[in-house]
């Protein structure tokens, strides 16, 4: 028998149609057979990390079920975003999609091309925000999510913006 994942994942889009990048992303993956949605959070307006010159970011929070390995999953989702255009250009810099895996299970994995939890999940408040919004009680107790977003100073930059 294949084991089941909970995962919760972060999505952003600050290029074009944003939240037709979003839709379409959930789209993709609630096409696959080995990934099943739970819930996704609501959509925030964010401002831009690292790289401000460009526009603001659209963010939502996903919780899926899978039985994809974190390496599969991570696989399955760069083809996604490879699908919806994402080119990289510059780091932290303008996108369609950014997809990234923040929790699978409560286990952690530091490869060269995989970390989990994600390495800025407990520092950004566009990742907290939408994260905790859709969360169990046993990720939120054990990151410690809402005291962290509580600590972070931008924590008001993150607004709601519509429902999924």
């Amino acid at each position: 028998m294949l084991k089941i994942a909970n995962v919760y994942l972060g999505l952003g889009s600050n290029v074009g149609e944003k939240l037709e990048h979003l839709r379409a992303a959930m789209g993709f993956l609630e096409e696959e057979n080995d990934i099943c949605v739970k819930k996704v959070s609501n959509v925030y307006l964010t401002k831009p990390v690292g790289f401000f010159e460009q526009d603001d970011f659209l963010n939502i929070a996903a919780r899926i079920t899978t039985t994809l390995t974190p390496q599969m999953l991570l696989n399955t989702l760069k083809k996604t975003e490879r699908t919806l255009k994402r080119e990289k250009t510059t780091r932290w810099g303008p996108r369609t999609i950014d997809i990234d895996i923040l929790l699978y299970d409560l286990i952690e994995i530091n490869t060269a091309d995989l970390i989990i939890p994600h390495k800025e999940m407990l520092n950004r408040c566009f990742v907290l925000v939408p994260l905790i919004e859709i969360c169990n009680e046993n990720v939120l107790t054990k990151y410690n999510l809402r005291e962290r977003l509580m600590k972070l100073p931008d924590r008001e930059d993150v607004k709601l913006c519509c429902k999924f």
